[in-house]
């Protein structure tokens, strides 16, 4: 009996620890609870500029509502990938007659100069309106990455292994919520609940 009692503690307390981990069954990733918790309570993102691929300096949090992702122009893979996504986004919201500042944030600023943003925009289709690549200031990239949950973790070849979203910033100027690069309607919605 006493076994009996110790497995189903056990068994008790693994299911508590299960139901806080996962924030009550809703999110089984750190991308799931990124998420989960910007949702439930936008963060402030902080009034930092970030220059732009024309060279002039903008703050994010004070052009809300705007959507952000994060970028280094040489990655190979997934950032090719997510910019032919924020491409196809921007078509969509852009015919449904919705004008939103949009951000591909180099997370590289050190070797993402101006002509490198220009490059990527250009093979992007990235005009400036309303879509610009920019890079912030070295010194302002970790608060960044924080306010916006974005983990960078150097490959050993040059590169970078991170993860990929889209970031919705309110009028606010308040992180409030991410989605998957192509939940293009989902994204409206929010865009569109935002501006009315």
């Amino acid at each position: 009996m006493r076994s009996v009692l110790y497995t189903l503690g056990a068994a008790l307390l693994g299911c508590a620890s299960l139901w806080q981990a996962t924030d009550g069954l809703r999110a089984f990733t750190a991308e799931g609870a990124r998420r989960v918790s910007v949702a439930r309570d936008p963060r402030p993102v902080p009034a930092v500029p970030v220059q732009t691929m024309q060279g002039d300096w903008v703050t994010i949090a004070e052009n809300g509502p705007a959507l952000v992702e994060f970028i280094y122009t040489t990655c190979p893979t997934l950032c090719q990938i997510s910019g032919g996504d924020f491409a196809e986004l921007r078509d969509q919201l852009v015919g449904a007659g919705l004008d939103i500042p949009m951000y591909s944030l180099s997370f590289d600023p050190e070797n993402d100069d101006l002509e490198a943003l220009l490059n990527y925009a250009d093979l992007h289709s990235a005009t400036g309106d309303p879509w610009t690549a920019a890079r912030p200031r070295a010194e302002d990239l970790k608060v960044l990455l924080r306010t916006f949950d974005v983990t960078v973790i150097p490959d050993n070849w040059g590169g970078y292994e991170h993860n990929v979203a889209v970031l919705y910033v309110n009028a606010e100027g308040k992180f409030a919520g991410a989605f998957d690069t192509r939940a293009f309607d989902q994204i409206q919605s929010v865009v569109e609940s935002g501006a009315s």
